[in-house]
């Protein structure tokens, strides 16, 4: 429980956090907290009351009813906090998925990128990219078809390289896509559309004057100051 109020001091003390109090109870206040914090996991993160799930109010948890539907406001929100948060949204915490502010982007970017360039020509990583750059954006499963992912296990295989390229922000994800029932009502947990950050943000948003190291650096003491009962190797597993 400590950690989890040392985290709400923290958020407060940047200025920005919801005058109803740390626990998020709709998607605008789910927006603010990603802009405060600047990079926020969407599930568990590891680390103690760090992640959104860990800071939905009660009522905003997820939900299973008898006749097996579900409620989960969480799910639900992640894809207007990505088109309408000013933010970012992709698989960037430990192959986790999560939110980073367009403030922090361009840092963030930076350092990814140095770590992971881009993939080399031949590879399947440059076909996925290649196809996806052609189309400006695809859901992930026609992505997977265009690449010729269709075989048996062949998802997962897939799964994996986007994973990666997304850690690499090679990839990011621009929305989700839900089918639709016979009465025209969203259902199931939604397709990722995916795309490059520079198609969605434009290359300008990608650019920046520091060095990779002083981005890294830069986003370490941000979350050694936010997360200050967070050991520095939990700091480097996120940022890695």
């Amino acid at each position: 429980m400590s950690s989890h109020v040392d985290l709400f001091s923290r958020i407060y003390a940047l200025g920005e956090a919801t005058p109803e109090g740390y626990q998020i109870h709709s998607c605008p206040q789910l927006i603010e907290r990603i802009q405060t914090i600047g990079f926020l996991p969407l599930l568990d993160s590891g680390i103690a009351g760090y992640s959104a799930e860990a800071m939905m109010a009660d009522e905003c948890r997820y939900v299973q009813f008898p006749d097996g539907s579900w409620e989960w406001p969480l799910w639900e929100w992640k894809g207007p906090a990505a088109t309408e948060g000013n933010c970012v949204y992709g698989k960037f915490f430990d192959g986790k998925a999560g939110f980073v502010s367009r403030q922090w982007w361009p840092d963030f970017f930076n350092w990814r990128r140095s770590q992971n360039p881009v993939p080399q020509e031949g590879s399947i990583e440059e076909l996925i990219l290649s196809t996806l750059r052609q189309g400006g954006s695809m859901i992930a499963r026609k992505l997977r078809a265009a690449c010729d992912f269709t075989g048996p296990k062949m998802r997962s295989r897939f799964d994996s390289y986007v994973a990666r390229l997304q850690m690499g922000c090679h990839i990011v994800t621009a929305d989700f896509v839900y089918p639709r029932d016979k009465h025209g009502r969203e259902y199931g947990f939604g397709w990722a559309l995916l795309t490059t950050p520079e198609y969605l943000l434009g290359h300008e948003a990608c650019q920046c004057e520091r060095t990779p190291m002083e981005s890294y650096e830069r986003m370490q003491q941000h979350l050694a100051r936010l997360l200050p009962f967070a050991s520095q190797q939990q700091i480097d597993k996120m940022l890695k």
